[in-house]
């Protein structure tokens, strides 16, 4: 095995190479259930953080430094980017995210900005690079995007969403004004996540959080070619791509098929059944329920060993969550999960 770094370990594992100790990073691993964060909270919003590169670089490191991760993730949001195709996005107080001038027509497709994406997303960029000057080559650094169906789904719905009834109305009843609508965010997709590796992001990873709404057969006419598009882009900056999804696991062949050097799957399916059903090409992360960081440590060190047994004695495993960190996790949890996973795995 060639040398394995802090910083490397993440990508050499995205490439399926010989690693030392199976890498561990967590979905929203900044954010509320640390105090740190809590405490900027109380004096910026979620959109202040995120666009000011200091405070999002110091969000991004507070878990850095509270626990052995061997990767950092920029402390962004999918959203933005909606906001240079000419689109509104606040976060309302108990609401979320808010579109308020949402998509509902084609002419409102036909209206939306051609994408400046360095000059109206530069404060993650440089954001990105901050954090790499801070990490010194200590752990990874990984940078993201929503992949075009969520954001697109965001666009129509004007916000978070229960049935999809606004989106999925609109992809089957205006077909031409979708397709169009997909194809240009893959574009604005596949170039920020460029722009992210070339800020210094070292893995890249593909959010479609909402994708699991769809059924196979609208996966694959709707979505698939817009998701391929933008992860071909990423890549050809040459960074990993992991691509991710929730509610996949009746669709997991196609999600391979749409592309990425890693899938990461969620707790609805084994994390063997999982691997069985994806290439030996590619890699997979995942996949511990986050409510499980709620229970005594005992049960938590089970259903982690559980997961790494599964996947012992095999190259491109990442371990994560199969969603993000919930608020009001134990912040002691967490940092008994990650050590747990480097001592089990080295055993």
């Amino acid at each position: 095995m060639s040398s394995c770094t802090p910083s490397n370990r993440i990508v050499r594992a995205c490439r399926r190479e010989s690693v030392d100790r199976t890498p561990v990073w967590l979905m929203r691993q900044a954010g509320r259930y640390m105090e740190e964060y809590r405490n900027l909270r109380m004096r910026y919003s979620i959109l202040e953080l995120i666009k000011a590169p200091e405070l999002a670089a110091e969000v991004t490191l507070q878990p850095i430094r509270a626990f052995d991760l061997d990767a950092a993730i920029i402390f962004a949001d999918i959203l933005p980017p909606l906001e240079i195709l000419g689109l509104e996005l606040s976060f309302q107080k108990g609401e979320g995210p808010v579109i308020h001038n949402p998509i509902r027509s084609p002419q409102d497709v036909d209206s939306l900005k051609a994408p400046a994406v360095e000059e109206g997303l530069g404060f993650t960029l440089e954001a990105i690079r901050l954090v790499q000057q801070a990490l010194a080559g200590r752990v990874g650094l990984i940078g993201f995007s929503g992949a075009p169906f969520t954001l697109a789904s965001y666009a129509i719905e004007g916000g978070a969403s229960r049935n999809y009834i606004l989106c999925k109305r609109f992809m089957y009843e205006q077909p031409q004004a979708w397709h169009k609508l997909m194809g240009l965010l893959a574009e604005m997709v596949g170039r920020y996540l460029c722009a992210q590796a070339t800020a210094g992001a070292q893995v890249l990873q593909l959010f479609d959080s909402w994708v699991g709404v769809l059924s196979p057969h609208d996966y694959r006419t709707y979505c698939l070619p817009y998701s391929r598009r933008a992860i071909e882009l990423a890549q050809a900056s040459g960074a990993p791509v992991i691509h991710f999804g929730t509610g996949t696991s009746g669709m997991l062949e196609l999600i391979e098929e749409a592309g990425g050097d890693v899938i990461g799957v969620d707790w609805r399916i084994d994390i063997a059944k999982a691997r069985a059903l994806l290439s030996e090409d590619r890699a997979i992360q995942g996949n511990l329920d986050p409510v499980v960081l709620f229970a005594e440590p005992s049960v938590i060190r089970a259903q982690a060993a559980a997961i790494l047994d599964a996947m012992a004695g095999r190259n491109g495993f990442i371990f994560n969550l199969g969603h993000g960190i919930l608020p009001g996790t134990p912040v002691e949890h967490v940092s008994m999960l990650v050590d747990f996973v480097h001592e089990y795995a080295g055993r």
